[in-house]
Parts: C-alpha cells; structure tokens; sequence
C-alpha cells in the first residue's frame, strides 16, 4: 500500500529515492540495512577508546559505575539484537518497519550524545560518529521510510524506536543493571 501523502520536494531526492525503493532489487534494501551494524561497530569503536572511554566518562560524570567489560558486553548485545531484527524482517516482510525503528534509535542515540556534549560543554565518547554518521544516516532513514510506509506503521515504528533508545539510555544510567538487586535498595 502506497502513501497517498506528497512526495519529495526536491527533484534529485524523488529521482534517488524512487529508483532506491521502487525500482532497485531489495538487494539495495539489504546494502542500506548493513550500513546500521557497520556504523555501530564505529560508534561502539569510538565509545570505547574515546575521551577515556563511556565507562569512564559515566562515571567521572554522572557517578555510574559501568564496567568496561560490561560496557562491551551490552554493545555486543545490542550488536546481536540489531542483526537479528534485521535478519528476522527480511523473510517476514517488514524490512522498512525494522529499518525506521533502528533509525529512530540511532537517531535518539545521536541527539542524547549531542546534547550531553553542549550541556556539559564537553566531548562525550561517541559524539563524533552520533554526529558524523548516526545523526544523518538515522534523518535520511526516517524520511525515506515516511514517503514508503502508512503513517500509523512509521509512527508505531519511530515510537518503537524512541522506546527502545529510552530503555537503553535507563540501563546505561543504571551501570547496565537491569534489575535492582535486594541488597543495594
């Protein structure tokens, strides 16, 4: 089912997108998908080694303590549960739903890291690939998909996505403790 909303306003982008999406095998569909994982390894990259590191920039920050080893061990985690959403939608026909959901993820990603850095008027690990490739790579995602899906799927989808970068913005704050044990209460 065809959006009946208008389409792009500048030729050039109708031209790219329509070829992209309508014409292009899904072979163009699945190249666009791999760009999320690799660009994660370079978010994850730059988190780790960067400015000291995420664990240490949480805890000189915020008093977090989260672990390097379980820093990488959420990513990994994370890594995993993108690749097999991914792989899941494929077969099961909803590529571009799973697609703007990793989108607005990443999007929310890029704006958490951006804000962090001018509130704190500081680098944050991770805010040159939020801003170099996150941040547009999540923009041009989202509103491709918007001009390609039913408005009601796009929004459960974004939602979807701002839900989970929540979530995820919670258990990076809780140390990567998703649950309080007994003891700490």
């Amino acid at each position: 089912f065809r959006s009946t909303r208008p389409t792009y306003s500048f030729p050039l982008q109708r031209i790219i997108m329509r070829e992209l999406f309508n014409n292009f095998s899904d072979t163009w569909l699945i190249f666009w998908l791999i760009l999320f994982p690799l660009t994660y390894l370079l978010h994850i990259a730059e988190e780790y080694w960067g400015g000291g590191g995420y664990s240490a920039y949480l805890m000189r920050s915020h008093f977090v303590e989260l672990s390097p080893a379980r820093f990488l061990a959420l990513q990994t985690l994370g890594m995993l549960l993108m690749l097999i959403g991914f792989v899941v939608s494929i077969p099961l026909r909803f590529p571009l739903t799973m697609l703007t959901i990793i989108a607005a993820v990443i999007l929310v990603n890029g704006m958490v890291h951006s804000a962090r850095s001018l509130f704190e008027w500081d680098y944050t690990p991770g805010l040159i690939t939020a801003i170099l490739l996150w941040v547009p790579l999540g923009v041009i995602s989202l509103f491709n998909t918007y001009n390609n899906m039913r408005l009601g799927r796009f929004a459960f989808a974004v939602l979807t996505g701002i839900a989970i970068s929540l979530l995820v913005e919670l258990i990076a704050m809780r140390g990567g403790r998703v649950l309080v044990s007994m003891s700490r209460q």
